[in-house]
């Protein structure tokens, strides 16, 4: 664990097989994500007591964990993955709440998933360029966009602040929200 404030290490947690971690937006809270199938909460305060809480969730056969991210309200946790799934999960309680999928991930690589600023959508690219989007509260898909990306979409972020989302592969798209008056 590393503050940015300083050049020392804060923390080394020696975790089993591939560990993926993310930060709640309070920074106060940090969850790792082991072997695919638990995720650990814990106090960033007093990490080195051991997690606060731990959620086991049902292991996909078919795809590893690649990334982990809370929503920005705090209340969610987006887990993607190598293979045609995302996985949306409770970050109280560690309940599974959806399944997203009918995305294209044919070769197998990471493909990072990201919430909406207002964290009702959760947003993936895959390999065939285009970017799927769900509603987090019914698991509905409600649009695919064609991003002209000439390969997969490995990489998507959201600026809150001007409501921008930047989706990559070897070149970058900006994307901004369409009003219709």
């Amino acid at each position: 664990l590393w503050d940015l404030r300083s050049q020392n290490c804060q923390g080394l947690m020696h975790l089993p097989g591939r560990p993926v971690a993310a930060f709640d937006p309070e920074g106060l809270i940090f969850a790792a994500g082991i072997n695919s199938e638990c995720v650990k909460l814990y106090d960033l305060r007093s990490f080195d007591r051991g997690p606060f809480t731990t959620f086991k969730l049902t292991q996909d056969k078919d795809c590893d964990w690649t990334g982990m991210k809370f929503s920005p309200d705090g209340k969610l946790i987006l887990i993607s993955t190598n293979g045609q799934i995302l996985r949306l999960i409770d970050a109280f309680q560690g309940t599974p709440l959806q399944t997203f999928m009918g995305f294209q991930n044919n070769k197998g690589i990471p493909l990072e998933a990201s919430f909406s600023p207002d964290s009702r959508f959760a947003f993936c690219g895959s390999t065939d360029g285009r970017i799927h989007c769900w509603n987090t509260e019914t698991g509905v898909k409600v649009a695919v966009m064609n991003a002209d990306h000439p390969g997969p979409i490995q990489c998507l972020q959201f600026n809150p602040k001007y409501m921008m989302l930047a989706s990559a592969c070897s070149n970058m798209a900006f994307w901004l929200p369409y009003i219709d008056d």
